[in-house]
């Protein structure tokens, strides 16, 4: 019962987010049509935004919600590309930590006693080199940030490793991404008093033509892939000294 209680509240809270359609606040369109309104709210109380700020962060990323990107983005539209960052950082590890505690509560145990001889060897070198493994996933986009969160917590990566390498690691993603929302500020601006001119007059083609292939580049995603092989690097070579040591 105390194994699977985490997982099972986790599925309830989703369920009622799913079924209610309140995950809709956190589109590029929520912060289209609510632009003006949440620019004069943050103005007159820059410090309670920021704490809701982080706070729904942590609750989209432990709920998995696929709006991390339109959060990091809007924290650099309205709080600066540095407060953003920070902010989110720290919000964003605290989620995956929610989310990494409930997959080793409810099924790391169960998975690792039922796992075959790859899954043991995966677990093991994944533990070995716990560090630069979180380093490499946190680093190359190609790895969605849920299945990060969770993976680590079924091999039995030690919480300690799991958090601060997921602070440091996704520090160059979030600081770009709100670096990139600072950016586009006046553009979003229009866009938004566009969008609401559009759903007033009642058209079916009020689209949003932001998405974030526009904001990240391919030199972008070659830079964070190639810090995540730089950080395979130590495993490779310990590697490479353990089979010339046994030849």
């Amino acid at each position: 019962m105390k194994r699977w209680l985490p997982l099972a509240v986790f599925a309830l809270i989703v369920g009622v987010f799913a079924a209610t359609g309140a995950y809709k606040v956190l589109s590029f369109e929520a912060l289209l049509e609510n632009f003006n309104a949440l620019q004069t709210f943050i103005a007159q109380n820059l410090g309670l935004s920021v704490g809701i700020f982080g706070l729904v962060y942590v609750v989209a990323v432990a709920l998995s919600f696929p709006a991390a990107w339109v959060l990091t983005i809007a924290g650099g539209i309205f709080f600066g590309w540095w407060i953003a960052g920070f902010v989110t950082i720290l919000s964003a590890t605290v989620g995956a930590s929610i989310l990494f505690w409930i997959a080793s509560t409810s099924l790391g145990e169960h998975l690792r006693e039922s796992a075959g001889p790859f899954v043991q060897k995966l677990r093991k070198g994944m533990q070995d080199d716990a560090v630069n493994y979180m380093f490499f996933l946190r680093l190359v986009p190609a790895f969605p940030f849920t299945l990060v969160n969770i993976v680590p917590a079924i091999l039995g990566v030690p919480f300690g490793i799991f958090f601060w390498t997921t602070l440091v690691g996704i520090a160059p993603g979030t600081f770009a991404y709100a670096y990139a929302g600072e950016g586009i500020r006046s553009l979003v601006e229009a866009q938004s008093v566009a969008f609401t001119d559009c759903t007033q007059a009642a058209s079916d083609n009020c689209g949003v033509s932001l998405s974030p292939g526009d904001l990240v580049t391919t030199e972008l995603i070659i830079a964070f892939s190639a810090l995540g092989l730089i950080s395979l690097l130590p495993i490779v070579i310990k590697r490479l000294r353990a089979n010339n040591a046994t030849s």
